[in-house]
């Protein structure tokens, strides 16, 4: 497209909402998917007496995921926020184990 071609800006809208939604739903699968390893993980520290959480694993996490977000031109505060926010549910769930 040249820069002097005019943009149907109503179609365009609709394109790209409708990858967005797309990507939503790649995003919720994905979730769906590691809760489920999380809960595997979960039973398995219950099972042996192991703790809900993990601060050196949990801090090797960041690290990674902010190397990764610096690498995708992605905010890395975001990533770690995101992260620490899946870590929070995480460990609630293995808490929920334990009893």
């Amino acid at each position: 497209m040249s820069d002097d071609t005019p943009i149907d800006a109503p179609a365009e809208l609709l394109k790209l909402r409708a990858s967005i939604d797309n990507i939503d739903n790649a995003i919720i699968h994905m979730l769906a998917e590691r809760f489920k390893c999380t809960q595997s993980v979960g039973i398995l520290k219950a099972e042996h007496n192991l703790p809900p959480s993990d601060k050196a694993r949990e801090a090797a996490q960041i690290d990674r995921l902010r190397q990764m977000a610096k690498d995708a031109d992605l905010d890395p505060e975001f990533a770690e926020k995101f992260l620490n926010f899946i870590v929070t549910e995480v460990i609630r769930h293995h808490e929920q184990f334990r009893k």
